[in-house]
């Protein structure tokens, strides 16, 4: 709510230490683009009610430092009367151009933390319409409900139900297919190390997977009773195919350990967890905890869960069969403790960050984040232009890992990856995955 301090989940990415916490989500679109002022007053129409797009970001205290950072909260300020229009415009530059300029930059403090940009296409004959906000502001589930309402299909939002938050009731993670429960808050696993083969610095590649390849993928396996088998969902391909590449990874750090041993070297350092154990691979995924009836809020409701990415499988196939019904959620209501805990660390939270943040950011805790959005309804047009790709922007990700983000409408999907370790290794992770598709396809033959 305007003027109110921010949650947990929304102070945390306020207080992001990896970069600016900027995320978004670009639309490639048929055609030529409609001009500024038609889609000023496009969302003028669909956006005028929602209150959350006119609010600003205020900091707990001058400067990130002193009493008022650890124990100070961020708030939200309401701008009533702030005209939506002074944030679209266009630009010149692809959506590569645009997040190497605008994803490392901070929002200015004195407008709400969002922008809307039309963009050069990928392509010849498309362009793209890209969202950017500070990820405090909205999350993955709210861009898709304000993109939705521009589509000719579309409607103006309704404010009170963009202000509906999710009560004591939730959408949650149960328990998965082996009966086991989720990892404890602070429980590690095994580290990941990537590739390492250029510069360390936040980097960002895009591909675009092929239909065909996916559909035969989720082919690979049957799921449910005799009777009623379903093929796998995109969803769990993509948690499959990302173990792949983190196998793959793992495999690679371990031949290279030997050759160095061989030639009589140390390993290279930041080779990453190689326990004989082989201790649980963790992958983060957020999970929408709207329950139906909040469908429509605004804002950030979502809880990042962890489930286990079957590294130690060497069949692709028996990998997407570990990762069928790892995300089956249900609802229920919000238990007291759980209510307590938020609260309790709420409370202080650069205290409680400054204590788990080493914990909760190394690459030992989730070495890698898969999101997944996607747009199902057919025949998505915006002022006549079809939607083609959705791709999605994720933050930049805490040091030595990655974050794969697969974007999907009916038109086809796209995998965004994004890391902390140089273009060379989101290049060869994205690589990984389309390799780790084709072996999935092949096994459905």
């Amino acid at each position: 709510m305007p003027g109110s301090h921010l949650p947990l989940m929304e102070e945390g990415m306020a207080r992001w230490p990896f970069g600016p916490p900027n995320a978004g989500i670009a639309l490639d679109l048929a055609g030529a683009p409609p001009s500024p002022d038609e889609l000023r007053a496009l969302v003028e129409e669909r956006w005028k009610a929602l209150p959350r797009l006119t609010q600003t970001l205020v900091a707990p205290g001058a400067a990130r430092t002193g009493l008022a950072w650890w124990t100070g909260r961020h708030r939200w300020a309401r701008r009533d009367g702030h005209d939506l229009g002074r944030q679209i415009d266009s630009a010149d530059l692809t959506l590569r151009d645009a997040v190497r300029l605008w994803f490392h930059t901070p929002f200015p403090a004195d407008r709400p933390p969002w922008s809307l940009h039309l963009l050069r296409g990928a392509t010849e004959g498309e362009f793209s319409l890209l969202f950017r906000m500070h990820h405090s502001l909205l999350d993955g589930r709210s861009l898709t409900t304000l993109l939705r309402a521009l589509f000719d299909d579309g409607g103006p939002l309704d404010g009170a139900a963009s202000l509906a938050v999710p009560g004591p009731r939730r959408r949650t993670v149960g328990p998965g297919p082996t009966g086991g429960g989720p990892p404890g808050v602070l429980t590690t696993g095994r580290a990941v190390p990537l590739p390492h083969r250029g510069p360390r610095e936040p980097a960002y590649t895009v591909v675009r997977l092929r239909a065909d390849v996916l559909r035969a993928a989720r082919s690979a396996v049957s799921v449910g009773a005799p009777g009623a088998l379903r093929p796998a969902t995109t969803n769990e391909v993509f948690l499959a195919a990302v173990s792949g590449v983190l196998r793959a990874c793992l495999s690679a750090s371990a031949s290279d350990s030997a050759s160095a041993a061989d030639a009589g070297r140390a390993p290279a350092s930041g080779g990453g967890d190689r326990d004989p154990d082989g201790r649980q691979v963790w992958l983060s995924v957020p999970v929408d905890e709207r329950p139906d009836e909040c469908g429509e809020f605004l804002g950030n409701a979502f809880a990042n869960v962890r489930v286990p990415a079957p590294v130690t499988l060497a069949d692709p196939t028996a990998r997407l069969t570990a990762c069928t019904g790892l995300l089956t959620t249900v609802t229920r209501p919000r238990r007291t403790a759980e209510k307590l805990v938020e609260g309790t660390l709420a409370a202080v939270p650069g205290a409680t960050l400054a204590l788990a943040g080493g914990r909760i950011f190394a690459p030992a805790y989730a070495p890698a984040a898969c999101s997944y959005v996607h747009l199902r309804e057919r025949g998505q047009t915006l002022a006549g232009r079809p939607l083609r790709h959705l791709t999605i922007v994720p933050m930049v990700p805490p040091a030595g890992t990655a974050t794969f983000a697969l974007g999907g409408c009916t038109k086809g999907h796209t995998l965004s990856v994004a890391t902390n370790s140089g273009g060379e290794d989101a290049g060869l992770l994205a690589e990984a995955f389309l390799d780790e598709l084709t072996l999935l396809a092949e096994g459905a033959r």
